[in-house]
């Protein structure tokens, strides 16, 4: 069987500058730390992030931000971290902001493979700037279009080597929809458990859809 279990220098020599990033978590609940930490420290720059937040500046892909690495997020709400506003403002930083539902829905649309989705959110506002907008029945609707990543960093409770996930309560937020939206993902596992140990039925993200185990326990 494949050993999907890498080590911290497996998970450097994955990062690249200006690659587009999706990590999971709300508000730093769900974020895989340690693996954010390790992007900090290589220093790879001009990322785009896709992530429900900016968190904050001292927790979660807010550390990102503070340092500069990011050129662009693609997120529902940055309030909590005033560095992106400031960032924003001078314009160093560019930030997409999605309304949260579209958020996930265009990630789960890129992991469907469908090629975008119908909503009337947004309709009438500055969201619909530069979207192609549907009527149907006499109701208006944008398109929006998929959500895709190179590479996905996600957060699980419990991981078995095959990479089946089972998340801990609220910590499960975006991680599925991600799990499915890029190229490659990569899984923090807060426990590893034998093949076996997890049953079927509790498993949220299945095994085919992680590239990558990072055990954060022993590290």
């Amino acid at each position: 069987m494949f050993d999907k279990v890498i080590t911290k220098k497996d998970f450097e020599n994955l990062i690249k500058d200006e690659m587009v990033i999706m990590v999971g978590g709300f508000l730093g609940c769900g974020t895989p730390e340690t693996l954010v930490e390790i992007i900090l420290e290589k220093g790879v720059k001009n990322l785009t992030l896709i992530t429900n937040d900016t968190s904050f500046t001292n927790k979660g892909v807010g550390r990102l931000i503070a340092s500069q690495q990011v050129a662009r997020v693609i997120t529902s709400h940055i309030g909590t971290n005033p560095e992106t506003a400031r960032q924003m403002v001078e314009g160093t930083l560019k930030v997409e902001l999605v309304p949260q539902g579209t958020l996930a829905e265009r990630i789960r649309s890129a992991g469907a493979g469908l090629g975008g989705f119908l909503t009337p959110t947004g309709v009438g506002t500055i969201v619909e700037e530069g979207k192609q907008k549907l009527t149907i029945d006499g109701h208006e609707y944008l398109l929006e279009t998929p959500l895709k990543a190179d590479l996905a960093i996600i957060l699980g409770g419990t991981v078995d080597p095959s990479g089946n996930i089972v998340y801990n309560a609220t910590a499960r937020n975006f991680n599925p929809l991600m799990a499915m939206a890029a190229e490659t993902v990569v899984v923090e596992a807060e426990k590893m458990v034998k093949i076996g140990e997890i049953m079927p039925e509790l498993v949220m993200t299945p095994g085919p859809l992680v590239t990558h185990i990072f055990r954060s326990d022993r590290n």
